[in-house]
């Protein structure tokens, strides 16, 4: 290939390049604003449509199809839904004569967006993220792009009873355009083939551009570089004939004057070269040989070390690796923490200052791998982890790390229990801080596979020199604030105090005495009767765990279950609990007293396939009907998203076992699991019996639980009831079996009896009904 050919080649080629790229920029561009086009108008259409808040609250499905008709209007729409806060779809709707086919998962749509972003995503056929750009839409034009977009409200959209005008008043004022609550969701489908149909005549126009370059330059380069390397191409001739030897005479080159006088230095060495080409022929080709022979054996033995090297490297690192850090979170381990604390220590003994040991663990966390199982505790870790060293990488303003290349801020020492340390502090208090800030990022609800989990940490604080000055006197006193404010029912974050100590080992004592309570027989039941107040007959009663300790006394159960949750043996009193239930009502049976069930509380920690099994098990050994057993589940088992509590309260339920929501409204659950599980009774919270006689806020609280309950048609328990004024506003709200001090205190079996009787209630109710 001529020189000529080879730079015209070049500069084709480089404007070929030029041009793929400025076509691929423009459409790429072009793609981004037809796109970006669309957003904004559908923003704006929500904006715009008032109405649309209106018709979400009263889930209007013929308003809302009105509404989504005009998202429509954009040939990129092919479809338009709207959604409730929580992804439920209200409408859809599509254009005329297109099928609407099935609408992706809201969480698969949302992906862990913040509720008031706005979200653009492209799922594959897992629903998961996929490219959105145009390249991607060039490839796969069929994938649609899903746009949802919050619809936000002035008003509070969990009040009832809000009218149309109250939604527009509430547009008015001042504070609504600040309001950052979420009504719902608006979801467009957005054609992507229609985007890149609308970038057609930008792309179009510069490739024609584009084409009239490279044509155009190709011309005036070919023209001008055969006139410029014409005389090159002689003179390169000239000097292979020369290399070759085919040259044994003296040549004339026509050129310009540059070219013609290397032509004749070139004539004054063809004599010589001829001769001495001959001369060293043979030799070189012989050393040629040998140099790349021993060229190919040194580039051998350099690949061979370098892949050595390699392979040490990465070993090394991989033994570092498990060594100092952490295989799950990539965290430093405990053996870094120790090592590097240690080093702290001793340099801020030397200079004085101030060094914080936070110890954090995870209240109920064991409630995960129990329910959702262990790889989604492994993600909850993963994500603790990440938390906590996002939220320690912004304490700069409180405290400063040592300069080391291996930082120890944030540690894993094991299991659910993280270390974060917060050197040279400009202050004790400074600490406090930085706890509530992990305790903040800890509260805010994480998605686990699907599923919404909340961790509650507990943390305790150590200061160094004030509270030890080794690794291991700060972890020790730092874990036992920790367990301090584990216990504490308002504490999360606590110092540590030097008289923690005597309650430590306290603790300690306790939780041996509990592991032997159920050997040394010091559980009792004593039993609350739950009385119907249109007749004052004994409706059930509930049986209350009790802990006998030769030295504390009776201990109530407030004290002692979290502790038996902890150390696991909560499953050991349940099952003493569940067979002595089902004894007394076996003696009450054959005494000729008739209880018509029994209440049992459940913990989440005790719920599984075995405890199922249990429960048919003692109901066959006793001879009882399933309906004479009562469970009170506590809500922590109602969320659980996992089947196997379905099949395991569906395989309760087919035992005829009546179920309970125990202390219904106390958590942060949803109330969809009211209609996904098969219920039969709501417990009510006595902290919503208190001030329902007096309080009009804890008034309408009350009647609007007790509503909930009757168009669910479940059965009520109201508890805690104290006084004649609480019964006599349950009765007129409906509710009709209640328990509390105003009937009984918990008591024991013996005197459970004296309240079975026919007629033991009757007066005391016809008193309180007038």
């Amino acid at each position: 290939m001529s020189i000529a050919t080879r730079i015209s080649a070049l500069v084709i080629g480089v404007a070929v390049v030029m041009a793929a790229l400025a076509i691929a920029v423009t459409a790429s561009t072009e793609y981004q604003l037809a796109r970006r086009q669309v957003v904004l108008s559908a923003e704006a259409t929500v904006l715009s449509r008032p109405d649309l808040q209106v018709a979400i609250y009263n889930r209007d499905e013929p308003a809302l199809q009105r509404v989504l008709a005009g998202f429509l209007d954009s040939s990129s729409v092919s479809l338009a839904a709207a959604r409730d806060s929580l992804g439920e779809v209200l409408a859809h709707r599509a254009p005329e004569g297109e099928h609407t086919g099935g609408l992706p998962p809201f969480w698969s749509l949302r992906h862990e967006l913040p509720v008031t972003d706005v979200g653009l995503q492209v799922l594959d056929e897992d629903l998961q993220p996929a490219d959105d750009g145009w390249w991607s839409a060039f490839l796969r034009p069929d994938r649609t792009l899903h746009l949802t977009l919050p619809v936000f409200t002035a008003v509070n959209p969990v009040q009832r009873g809000l009218r149309a005008l109250d939604f527009y008043t509430a547009l008015s004022e001042p504070a609504a355009k600040a309001s950052r609550r979420v009504m719902g969701y608006v979801q467009l489908d957005i054609t992507r083939q229609a985007l890149l149909q609308s970038t057609q005549a930008a792309v179009a126009r510069v490739a024609y551009i584009s084409l009239s370059v490279i044509v155009l330059s190709g011309l005036v380069v070919i023209v001008l570089s055969r006139r410029i390397t014409r005389g090159l191409s002689q003179l390169a001739s000239l000097a292979e004939q020369v290399a070759t030897g085919q040259v044994q005479q003296t040549v004339q080159i026509k050129a310009d004057r540059e070219i013609t006088n290397v032509a004749q230095v070139l004539n004054r060495f063809i004599g010589g070269v001829s001769e001495y080409r001959r001369a060293n022929d043979v030799g070189q080709r012989l050393l040629s040989m040998k140099v790349e022979e021993r060229t190919s054996q040194l580039s051998q033995r350099e690949q061979e070390l370098d892949k050595a090297a390699e392979e040490i490297t990465q070993t090394r690192d991989q033994l570092r690796q498990l060594s100092y850090y952490d295989s799950l979170t990539s965290l430093p381990n405990r053996r870094l923490f120790t090592e590097q604390l240690d080093l702290l220590l001793d340099l801020n003994e030397r200079n004085g200052q101030i060094l914080a040991l936070l110890f954090l663990n995870l209240d109920n966390f064991q409630r995960i791998n129990d329910s959702l199982g262990h790889g989604a505790g492994d993600l909850a870790l993963r994500e603790v982890g990440r938390r906590l060293t996002s939220c320690v990488r912004q304490s700069d303003r409180v405290a400063h790390h040592a300069d080391t290349d291996r930082t120890i801020d944030v540690s894993r020492l094991g299991g659910d229990e993280f270390t974060v340390v917060l050197n040279q502090l400009d202050s004790v208090d400074s600490a406090a801080l930085v706890a509530q800030r992990l305790v903040d990022a800890l509260l805010d609800p994480m998605q686990i596979e699907g599923n919404e989990v909340v961790i509650k940490p507990s943390i305790g604080i150590a200061i160094a020199p004030r509270d030890g000055s080794s690794v291991e006197a700060l972890l020790k006193a730092a874990g036992v604030a920790m367990h301090h404010a584990k216990a504490s029912s308002h504490e999360t974050v606590l110092y540590y105090d030097s008289e923690m100590d005597a309650v430590a080992v306290g603790r300690l004592q306790l939780e041996a005495d509990l592991r032997r309570a159920v050997e040394r027989k010091q559980l009792v039941l004593h039993y609350q009767p739950q009385v119907n107040t249109t007749n004052g007959a004994v409706a059930g009663a509930e049986a209350l765990l009790r802990w006998e300790h030769p030295e504390h006394g009776l201990v109530p159960p407030l004290d002692f279950i979290p502790i038996a949750e902890e150390i696991g043996a909560i499953a050991e009193l349940g099952n003493w609990v569940l067979e002595e239930v089902c004894r007394q009502l076996k003696a009450l049976d054959e005494s000729g007293l008739k209880l018509p069930h029994m209440s049992v509380n459940v913990s989440a920690f005790e719920f599984n396939n075995a405890f199922v099994q249990r429960v048919s098990q003692v109901l066959q050994r006793y001879g009882l009907a399933g309906e004479r057993l009562e469970l009170g589940l506590s809500e922590a088992i109602m969320t659980n998203k996992n089947p196997a509590t379905l099949q395991g309260l569906q395989a309760l339920r087919a035992l005829g076992v009546r179920l309970a929501v125990d202390d219904f409204g106390m958590g942060y659950s949803p109330l969809a699991y009211l209609g996904h599980y098969p219920l039969d009774e709501l417990k009510i919270n006595r902290s919503f019996i208190e001030g329902c006689d007096s309080g009009e806020e804890a008034a309408r609280l009350l009647v609007g639980i007790i509503a909930l309950a009757r168009s669910l048609r479940l059965d009520m328990v109201a508890e805690g009831v104290e006084t004649e004024a609480q019964c006599r506003f349950l009765i007129d709200q409906g509710a009709q079996v209640m328990q509390g001090y105003l009937f009984s205190r918990p008591v024991p079996e013996e005197e459970l009896r004296q309240l079975l009787s026919p007629w033991h209630f009757v007066e005391q109710v016809q008193d309180i009904r007038g």
